[in-house]
């Protein structure tokens, strides 16, 4: 197998994948004609009469968001109902046709330029399934409709960090289904954003499996080259709202992606990294009925350590009121989970301990663990375990180790554990499996002046970028 390992190392992520990596946390704005019926999915007939937010303010939207410790966010700029939130010059069916600055509105444009001037990234969520246009289901002439609506998007927002696009395949008001020209779509996004991700129904960034914010313990971003092409099949897609469907959780037949047993036999292995998506509410979409359900800071932060910290990215909606303002109650959560993630992670105190390693290659020393930048630390070629000492002058508390490989050459550590020195012994306080991205070990609060972090086997020689204690 080690002959294997050697081919599976050579995957590594693109420069974009690798930068939607890096944002780590990012949030979801669904916004339609839905918000005003209370629907969560809607049929296309809705009277564009009825989308008038009042209040509508995206610099709020951002700036929450920022609170949070978010570094970017995507706007549902059409979902399944087909109603657009930029004035599309290929439907009516659009903001144009609503009473929303006299029909002069652009919510596209308006959330674009919030997040710019907050420095957040901004993405676009565009449904393939459009219920309102009467070529659904008549293969090339929507085909050739909804590229229109994609480069209207890819062009007139500045840049575009994802196109997130997702499967709903279902029946149009004809009775037809399309049969998506996926490539086609991809082609058109590569051409007008090259540096952009598409996720989900894309090459770039899967699904993670649900929509509950459920996580793998061990999270592969190296997978079967199937995997890519499960989403878009659409005998298997969603083509309804289905409270069950969004309250799922991983199955048990799907927790292993990337094992080296799942791997053998697979003729074309893919780098196809995970984002975990859920919502701060029930619901996608807001309902006043949903306002005591806003999910604890508890949740939220055990969501944000399992996945950011179980190398996903992690995508959270909040979604605007019928006022066009997110609800104070969803701020004041956010406000709460942004001041949790700073004061937790804000002072690394493996920076004020002396490191060592039991073996360490010339120019990759174990001392470059402190510094958070493309410096690593590998053992020499060959190696398959590493042992890393972090001894400080006096007894240290802490409940958080954060782990980082270097995923440019690929994802490699399978197993570790960490232990704390006890009186003259050590005791194992967590056993790990993948690493990838970044890993956060959670566990108990601890106290000593002495901590091993074991590698007790890779598919290569690790390679680890960067190591964070923290305490509570």
């Amino acid at each position: 197998m080690r002959q294997r390992d050697q081919e599976y190392i050579k995957i590594s992520p693109s420069t974009r994948q690798l930068a939607h990596q890096r944002l780590e946390f990012y949030a979801f704005f669904h916004f339609t004609v839905n918000t005003f019926t209370g629907r969560e999915w809607g049929d296309g007939t809705e009277n564009p009469g009825i989308f008038k937010p009042e209040h509508m303010d995206a610099g709020q939207w951002t700036k929450a968001i920022k609170a949070a410790g978010m570094r970017g966010a995507i706007l549902t700029c059409k979902h399944h109902d087909g109603f657009c939130l930029w004035p599309s010059k290929y439907t009516d069916h659009t903001i144009k046709s609503s009473p929303y600055k006299d029909g002069n509105g652009d919510i596209v444009k308006e959330v674009s330029k919030a997040l710019q001037k907050e420095g957040l990234e901004f993405g676009i969520y565009l449904s393939p399934w459009d219920r309102n246009q009467k070529t659904y289901g008549y293969g090339k002439a929507y085909d050739d409709y909804f590229v229109n609506q994609l480069e209207e998007l890819l062009t007139g927002y500045g840049r575009i960090f994802t196109v997130w696009l997702d499967g709903a395949c279902g029946e149009g008001s004809n009775g037809k289904k399309q049969v998506y020209d996926w490539k086609r779509y991809y082609d058109t996004i590569r051409k007008l954003q090259p540096e952009a991700c598409i996720a989900v129904c894309g090459p770039d960034v899967r699904w993670c499996g649900n929509e509950a914010g459920d996580t793998r313990p061990s999270e592969w971003s190296v997978v079967p080259k199937r995997l890519s092409e499960a989403e878009t099949i659409q005998k298997a897609s969603q083509q309804s709202d289905d409270t069950e469907f969004r309250e799922k959780k991983i199955n048990s037949s799907d927790l292993d992606l990337g094992s080296r047993k799942i791997l053998m036999n697979e003729s074309e292995l893919i780098w196809y990294p995970a984002e975990v998506n859920t919502s701060i509410r029930p619901g996608w979409f807001y309902h006043r009925e949903e306002d005591e359900k806003v999910k604890s800071l508890e949740e939220l932060v055990s969501v944000y350590e399992k996945s950011v910290g179980g190398n996903a990215t992690f995508l959270l909606n909040i979604p605007p009121t019928p006022a066009g303002l997110l609800h104070e109650k969803d701020i004041k959560r956010l406000q709460e989970l942004g001041d949790y993630l700073r004061a937790t992670y804000q002072t690394n105190l493996a920076e004020t301990a002396v490191i060592e390693a039991s073996d360490e290659e010339k120019n990759h020393p174990v001392s470059s663990l402190k510094i958070p930048d493309e410096t690593y630390y590998k053992p020499g070629d060959g190696q398959y375990t590493a042992e890393i000492t972090v001894t400080w002058e006096k007894k240290r508390r802490f409940s958080r180790i954060v782990l980082m490989e270097q995923i440019r050459l690929g994802q490699r550590i399978e197993e570790f554990s960490l232990l704390i020195k006890e009186e003259n012994e050590y005791r194992t306080i967590y056993e790990g499996t993948t690493v990838g991205y970044k890993k956060i070990a959670r566990f108990g609060e601890i106290s000593t002046e002495v901590l091993k972090i074991r590698i007790t086997d890779s598919r290569v020689c690790p390679a680890i970028l960067f190591l964070g204690v923290y305490e509570t």
